[in-house]
């Protein structure tokens, strides 16, 4: 399976380029099973500043902390990072990194599957490295972590561990398994901040399979140790939400939503708890909307019979907490709304209404209210009906 992105690295950096520049992580674990590479990572067993005087240095970013950097290549993004050992000075705290060769990279990654390499370039060129037990773990499809202390040292590989479980339909090796349940009863989530709990949350809640992924979270009782409440429980609603969702709509938000509705958490609750894992602010707003507004606007759905009063009970609301709404109930109501009527524009504007004498104020958005409602039940489906309808009530 061809790489676009590491073929044009290969081409221009030359198959003999040193220090040695291997692709590692999950893009080998992928291409080993099969399947396109969600992310890739390169390593180089030397200064990334090497390598970096060999690129585009207008698409490469350089970070001094980690001694990594990232570039575009063939229109996707490349992680780099210098081969390196690390230790940690507590449980949950960022890692203390040192140069170190790729075998010794290899062995600091989270699960055995992780922790294969391909060489691109110089001495590693061709060769596929990998530790212990990758390769038979990846054969067998399951999750196996490199040490004991691996959930400790860094407790978002529980969130990862979740993550990979539900995307590569993995199952979890029996005494990694333990471990991860040990750590997750010990509270090891507490010992690291919330934003990094939240990107990998964000990151889970982005997989393809969103359901997927929040029941992994729900079986390893992560979930929960996140916030008391929070997890995924009624997953045929939210299966029947992703139904309705659009096309590109935010379906992560949505699951996240849908996971917050079944806490019963307050909109101040959810912000909370939203706001302690660094969410945007915009995720915040819609994913609180959607999981505290969901259930009025079933039951507000469920009383609407006229295209007009469908829309009229949705209002402006996003079309994450609509199909949540209708996951609820009212299923057709939502459907027609997210399919059809909101996508129907008046032929008029306001400007349309001053131009026939209509001064400025309430009575244009009431006109406009007007003749959309009209429009929606079929009553006045051209650009004369619906000025007709509008003039009327603003001037009424």
């Amino acid at each position: 399976m061809a790489v676009p992105a590491v073929a044009a690295l290969v081409d221009r950096l030359g198959p003999d380029f040193t220090p040695p520049v291997l692709v590692v992580g999950g893009a080998v674990r992928d291409l080993l099973i099969g399947t396109a590479p969600v992310d890739l990572d390169l390593m180089v067993e030397g200064p990334v500043a090497a390598l970096a005087a060999a690129l585009d240095g207008d698409r490469l970013r350089l970070h001094d902390r980690f001694a990594t950097a990232t570039i575009e290549l063939e229109g996707a993004r490349c992680d780099i990072a210098q081969a390196r050992s690390e230790t940690y000075s507590a449980p949950g705290a960022l890692p203390e990194v040192e140069p170190a060769s790729a075998a010794d990279d290899l062995r600091r990654r989270d699960f055995t599957v992780n922790a294969i390499a391909l060489g691109l370039t110089g001495a590693a060129r061709g060769k596929l490295l990998s530790v212990p037990g990758a390769l038979p773990d990846l054969e067998a499809g399951q999750l196996r972590v490199l040490h004991d202390l691996s959930f400790s040292d860094d407790p978002t590989r529980l969130l990862r561990l979740a993550r990979y479980a539900a995307r590569l339909r993995f199952g979890v090796e029996p005494h990694t398994l333990g471990l991860a349940r040990e750590a997750v009863d010990g509270g090891a989530l507490d010992t690291v901040s919330g934003v990094r709990i939240g990107n990998e949350l964000r990151l889970l809640a982005a997989e393809g399979d969103p359901v997927a992924a929040l029941q992994a979270l729900a079986a390893l009782g992560i979930d929960r140790a996140i916030e008391r409440r929070f997890g995924l429980r009624d997953v045929p609603a939210l299966e029947r939400a992703l139904a309705l969702l659009p096309e590109g709509e935010r379906r992560d938000r949505l699951a996240l939503a849908a996971a917050l509705l079944d806490a019963g958490a307050s909109a101040p609750e959810a912000a909370a708890l939203l706001d302690r894992l660094a969410f945007p602010a915009g995720d915040r707003d819609a994913i609180v909307a959607a999981a505290t507004q969901a259930a009025s606007l079933s039951a507000r759905l469920e009383m609407a019979g006229q295209p007009s009063e469908i829309d009229a009970a949705i209002g402006d609301a996003e079309p994450g907490l609509v199909a949540l709404a209708g996951a609820l109930g009212p299923t057709g109501a939502a459907r027609d709304w997210l399919v059809r009527l909101r996508a129907l524009r008046l032929e008029i504007t306001g400007d349309d209404l001053i131009a026939a004498g209509v001064r400025e104020g309430p009575a244009i958005g009431a006109g406009l209210a007007a003749a959309r409602a009209a429009m929606l039940d079929g009553e006045a489906p051209d650009r004369s009906s619906q000025l007709a309808v509008a003039l009327g009530a603003a001037r009424g």
